[in-house]
């Protein structure tokens, strides 16, 4: 993966430096992985900060264009953004929480490490008086995992997977098209504008069709491995002998 300094990053997007502190600070870009006091910034980054330039240069506002990126990151599509639901505004709404809120939620399980741990992961970002959540359906799901007795660290371990898979088949979903219009080695800078628009018109149309792909696959899937696993746990549960008193009675 190739990463970038913040100055790299930067002149790669064509932004300044300045610019790219303030999308972070407004919370419109994702934090970078941190290594000391050095930040370092991935391609999704370099894409993101493209993304934003565009949606300004078209006469967004900033406070659109969070809505718009809080809403594709809770799974939301754009009529969810524009119907006045009370729950589809709970999920794309930003929490700000402090460290004894955190504390209220997961007790003394919640460590430092896990808070570090967090903040790489960009699921929470780090404010001079607390935290910032964008994504508060990670935070609810944790909390019910919690509440569970699951520890916020496997929780961790298990959304740091996820993330890893969800990149995988995020990246099946654009090599299909891709790789019908792009030839194989060919270097995409001799690629003709039109073909490249045509590439970056699909995609984007597709985009909320395969969240809702996604979405449906995956809850076929839950509900098969869940039934599934009642079957396992009951065949397991009718192989026990009975007990004495099962028996008398």
């Amino acid at each position: 993966m190739i990463e970038y300094r913040v100055d790299d990053l930067a002149r790669r997007a064509g932004v300044s430096v300045r610019n790219v502190r303030v999308y972070q600070d407004r919370g419109l870009l994702p934090p970078p992985r941190r290594e000391g006091r050095t930040g370092w910034y991935n391609e999704a980054h370099l894409a993101r900060l493209e993304l934003i330039s565009r949606m300004l240069e078209r006469g967004y506002t900033f406070a659109t264009i969070s809505e718009l990126l809080n809403a594709a990151q809770s799974g939301l599509r754009v009529e969810d953004v524009l119907t006045p639901d009370s729950a589809a505004r709970q999920l794309r709404e930003t929490k700000h929480l402090g460290r004894d809120d955190l504390q209220d939620l997961f007790g003394s399980d919640i460590s430092d490490a896990d808070l570090r741990r967090g903040a790489d992961m960009g699921v929470i970002v780090e404010t001079g008086n607390g935290y910032r959540i964008d994504n508060p359906v990670l935070l609810e799901a944790a909390r019910l995992l919690h509440d569970a007795g699951i520890p916020l660290s496997t929780t961790l371990d298990q959304t740091e997977a996820v993330r890893s898979d969800l990149d995988d088949v995020a990246r099946r979903f654009v090599a299909l098209v891709t790789d019908k219009f792009l030839d194989e080695g060919k270097d995409p800078f001799d690629t003709d504008a039109r073909t490249v628009g045509e590439v970056a018109e699909l995609v984007n149309s597709l985009r909320p069709l395969t969240y809702r792909v996604v979405g449906a696959l995956f809850r076929e899937a839950m509900d098969q491995r869940i039934t599934l696993t009642m079957e396992e746990v009951l065949a397991q549960y009718g192989d026990k002998p009975e007990s004495a008193n099962d028996q008398a009675s």
